[in-house]
């Protein structure tokens, strides 16, 4: 299908572009206007070229989940989505004004202002937090200010959701974040805990008071780790006139163990509101960072430098919502494989009604070659793809929290698979197998090595005989082989 044109006097669904706001690395923001709306809105369109990170999509894609779920004042207003088939898009409210990026020039800010404009961002993110959403990328650019005065958190594709799968978490193994907010357990992929919000609105604090950012600006995995073991320098040693609660609060929040900081973004609000009660521990009065002996004991503490395990699921909540992972090959000629494994995922659906589909593909990538994101006519592969697994579980009639797509980027599409179930949780693997060819035979088949290696059940399905010889696509019944390993 044609995309339409985005240029200004352009209308995509009702919508009319009106002008060129900001063009992003990963998007581009119009202003646009609708009949019988005075709202100010833009919409947001994400870049799909050649060379763009697959995670651009992926983040879109969350944004476009969790920002119909969102209301409020400290929230973008949501207006509508476009489909990904035709015009990927987000139209949200427009809000008029400045990031808090147009502040950085004149830091250091005085310390009064600094912790008001503290309490409302931690006002947003304590609003935010009630709606069971952690923000995950707290930075200057992405507050905003309305004219009453409220803080608006902006851009929620790193963002997790309690309630909603979390595709960064499923599919990327690499933390994603902006390097100098980045909590040191994002940096081992805990995504879901809402400490990581209070860190990031203490780096913020520490800036926008001294001027100086507490971690640095290395953007580097080797540099953003040192703070799973070394703390900044105390704000008072870089202004010896800093006041002792406002350092009390920073040091609580950058914590480099969640434990210790601030356990909700509330209490962050409200000591930068009542100062003369904030009660003032040791930190408040150092001068010097931690000593190397403390130093040592976090570097070769391996419980600070390993992920940190997800706690296990009841067995009650195992059996009654398991992760189904059906593995679709979208190749040409594959169709009957893909009815055949349609029906497979539709029948373990009927007998568990709260469990979650995560539909999978490998974009097969060359060892020697240099791959190309887009196709022949131009069109993104990775967009392409996700197209087609929703069409493929159209017919389920599944809502979104139970439904999940995935296009996987690997030279070896078993192993994928199979890393992709291990990190997820995937408790039972739906992948179709065709019939024996010469280069099966010689190099073993994807299903084989999945089937063998799986932490999870599996069930490989193959069409019905008379499918495949396309008899009586009425005769379509799988033929399921189910291996638990």
């Amino acid at each position: 299908m044609v995309r339409p044109s985005l240029e200004i006097g352009s209308i995509i669904d009702g919508f009319q572009i009106e002008d060129c706001l900001h063009l992003g690395g990963m998007a581009t923001l119009w202003s646009v206007s609708r009949p019988g709306s005075t709202m100010p809105m833009l919409m947001k369109v994400p870049k799909f070229e050649e060379g763009e990170d697959p995670a651009a999509i992926v983040s879109f894609e969350m944004e476009q989940m969790i920002l119909p779920r969102l209301s409020g004042v400290h929230v973008p207003k949501f207006v509508a989505a476009g489909d990904f088939a035709v015009q990927p898009y987000i139209v949200m409210e427009r809000i008029i004004g400045k990031t808090l990026l147009a502040r950085l020039p004149e830091l250091p800010l005085p310390y009064a202002e600094v912790a008001e404009i503290g309490v409302k961002v931690a006002t947003a993110l304590n609003d935010l937090h009630r709606q069971h959403v952690f923000h995950l990328d707290v930075k200057p650019s992405n507050i905003m200010f309305r004219s009453t005065g409220e803080a608006v958190l902006i851009d929620f594709g790193l963002s997790h959701h309690q309630q909603l799968p979390d595709l960064m978490q499923e599919e990327f193994r690499l933390p994603y974040g902006t390097a100098p907010y980045m909590a040191p357990e994002q940096l081992l992929s805990i995504r879901n805990d809402s400490r990581s919000d209070v860190f990031a609105l203490g780096v913020l604090l520490y800036f926008f008071s001294t001027g100086v950012r507490p971690f640095g600006e290395s953007e580097t995995m080797r540099g953003m780790r040192r703070r799973l073991w070394r703390d900044p320098e105390p704000p008072r040693r870089l202004k010896p006139n800093y006041p002792a609660w406002l350092q009390e609060i920073v040091l609580r929040c950058i914590e480099i163990e969640p434990a210790w900081r601030y356990p909700t973004v509330s209490q962050v609000a409200f000591d930068l509101s009542h100062q003369s009660e904030v009660k003032l521990t040791a930190r408040s009065e150092r001068l010097r960072r931690d000593p190397f002996t403390t130093v040592l004991r976090r570097r070769f503490n391996p419980d600070l430098t390993k992920p940190i395990e997800r706690p296990e699921r009841a067995a009650t909540e195992l059996a009654s919502a398991p992760i189904v992972a059906v593995a679709i090959d979208l190749a040409e000629g594959s169709a009957s494989l893909g009815n055949a494994l349609r029906i497979a995922a539709e029948q373990i659906l009927a007998t568990l009604p709260s469990a979650r589909l995560a539909c999978l593909n490998v974009l097969k990538q060359s060892r020697i070659a240099i791959d190309t994101a887009l196709d022949e006519q131009g069109h993104n592969k990775h967009i392409d793809r996700l197209i087609a697994l929703r069409h493929w579980a159209e017919p389920l009639k599944l809502e979104d929290r139970h439904l999940t797509v995935h296009v996987l980027e690997a030279f070896d599409p078993a192993s994928a698979i199979l890393e992709f179930a291990q990190a997820n949780r995937i408790d039972h693997i739906l992948i179709g197998a065709r019939q024996n060819s010469l280069l099966r035979k010689l190099l073993g088949s994807v299903s084989a090595k999945v089937a063998a290696e799986a932490p999870c059940t599996v069930t490989v399905v193959r069409p019905s005989r008379l499918e495949e010889s396309e008899k009586s696509p009425a005769q379509d019944e799988p033929t399921p082989k189910e291996s638990s390993v």
